[in-house]
């Protein structure tokens, strides 16, 4: 099964990345995923469900324990032939 997952960190500074959302794309950038994006708003990843999870896992984890107050997080399954 593939997943999809988008997400963002918050507290937001339009002045520079904060160290959680940082430490959030750090993460997903290291993790064996295909299809990243990633933005000042938003990010995207995708992959094999035991990777994606992983990955989110290790992001929750490291953007908290870096100050995120908040992390928004959408996981979708990717059905093969459907965009």
């Amino acid at each position: 099964m593939r997943l999809r997952v988008e997400f963002t960190t918050e507290p937001f500074d339009l002045e520079e990345a904060p160290a959680h959302a940082v430490a959030a794309r750090e993460v997903i950038q290291k993790a064996q995923l295909d299809a990243v994006d990633v933005g000042p708003f938003g990010n995207t990843a995708e992959g094999e469900a035991g990777e994606v999870l992983q990955a989110v896992s290790a992001l929750l984890r490291d953007s908290l324990q870096a100050g995120a107050t908040r992390v928004s997080l959408q996981v979708n399954v990717i059905r093969e032939g459907v965009e």
